[in-house]
């Protein structure tokens, strides 16, 4: 019995913990998981300092999210007179339901963190040149769909905080230059929110983006092996020297070559030597193994410490003051306050000019810089190259710009839209019974 456990355990773990370079490279090849990677990569991807394997932790995140969303499909009622009974549920009468529910939000929001700060990641180090910038407009894709994703979450609760959010999130993008208002009806399924907007968030939230996203990060992930793996192989190619290499003892030479005894000056193959390389099993395969517990343990801590928000019952007749959009939209609503001018009779709106025009403009700027930039190809896979320093900058001080405007608008906008400083009293609104 024993020796059949063994042997059992070892069909399972063989490609984790292969016991030859032969097993290492059939693992690749037999396990279906690991069939995307090459069969040896970069031992400079390998580097944490390099990538900080942003983007497997971004993957560790989808993966708990698709399991976690899963899991809350089997109580979860899209309706208006049952959603946020269900959540109710879950908090109260579903054994590990809050649990589950506080995982799958924080992921989520996590997740919408951590593909942003892979993006910066890929940009700081210059990895979308060349023929990488079309995985780099695939991964700006990503991250719009991630975003999605989150936003037509955060409605499914149904309650205050929801509702009010997606009101302010619609209401925005309404102003968009003549598709606006088409935008808006067709998320809302109407004019106003009800069973419809419901209806149509679950689904795309459930099914639509999900199945989006997946395909997008299959292909995502190809480009990548298509590409040569991680930038970071452009900085071994770039770093290759003239060397002296000897003669070998069995070689005759032609009268064109070179006589026995001396050695020429070569330069250092453009591709990766045998040194340059190790096997993805279990090289690669203990790091994901890795990098996906401790995401999971990061998720299930955060679940256990802190409880997704669950306000009131949605109440369409009371309107919060103030009434926010989500953190990672909150920036877009400063912006739409900050950039509402009005001169005299004339009143240019901040939802047209800060809620849409300026964010559409940065985000066609960023989908088009790999094509814009003409920095060498020198810093590619480099670290804020110093070639790249203005664009480093520009781009460090816009994240940072959105980040301040998150943070004025979660932690210190109050009643009526005002700023609140930390120990400022704020005062006490009216509250309905």
């Amino acid at each position: 019995m024993g020796d059949k456990f063994k042997a059992l355990w070892r069909k399972v773990s063989w490609a984790w913990s292969p016991e030859s370079e032969r097993e290492s490279s059939e693992a690749i090849v037999r396990n279906f998981w690991l069939h995307w990677f090459p069969a040896k990569v970069a031992r400079a991807s390998m580097d944490w300092n390099y990538s900080f394997w942003l983007g497997t932790a971004s993957a560790s995140l989808l993966m708990i999210l698709t399991v976690t969303g899963v899991m809350l499909m089997f109580y979860y009622v899209p309706s208006t007179e049952r959603a946020y009974g269900s959540i109710k549920d879950l908090e109260y009468a579903v054994s590990f339901g809050r649990l589950l529910r506080n995982q799958h939000r924080w992921a989520a929001e996590g997740m919408v963190a951590v593909v942003y700060i892979h993006m910066a990641r890929v940009f700081f180090t210059g990895a979308y040149r060349g023929t990488r910038a079309i995985n780099w407009v695939v991964g700006v894709i990503l991250f719009l769909a991630t975003l999605l994703l989150s936003f037509t979450g955060y409605l499914l609760p149904w309650d205050q905080l929801a509702f009010w959010a997606i009101t302010v999130g619609t209401s925005i993008a309404k102003q968009a230059p003549v598709v606006g208002p088409t935008i808006q009806f067709i998320l809302l399924g109407g004019n106003e929110i009800g069973q419809q907007t419901l209806l149509r968030f679950y689904v795309l939230h459930v099914f639509f983006l999900p199945v989006f996203v997946l395909v997008l990060f299959a292909y995502h992930m190809w480009r990548v092996r298509k590409d040569g793996g991680l930038a970071a192989i452009e900085r071994v190619r770039h770093e290759r020297v003239m060397a002296p290499k000897a003669t070998p003892k069995t070689k005759s030479y032609s009268l064109f070559g070179i006589t026995p005894g001396t050695s020429v000056q070569v330069m250092s193959s453009t591709g990766l030597e045998e040194s340059d390389q190790v096997f993805s099993s279990p090289n690669m395969s203990r790091r994901i193994a890795l990098v996906f517990l401790v995401v999971f343990n990061v998720t299930l801590l955060a679940a256990l410490m802190f409880n997704a928000p669950l306000e009131g019952l949605a109440n369409p007749s009371v309107t919060p003051n103030p009434a926010k959009a989500p953190w990672y939209f909150v920036w877009l609503q400063e912006l739409v306050a900050s950039t509402t001018v009005r001169m005299g009779g004339f009143t240019v709106s901040g939802a047209l000019l800060g809620g849409i025009l300026l964010p559409g403009f940065l985000l066609a700027v960023l989908t088009l810089w790999p094509f814009i930039d003409r920095s060498s190809l020198r810093t590619e896979g480099r670290w804020l190259a110093p070639e790249r320093r203005r664009q480093n900058v520009t781009f460090a001080l816009a994240t940072l710009a959105i980040i301040v405007l998150i943070m004025i608008g979660v932690y210190l906008r109050g009643p009526y839209w005002r700023i609140y400083w930390p120990g400022q009293p704020r005062p006490e609104m009216p509250r309905l019974y």
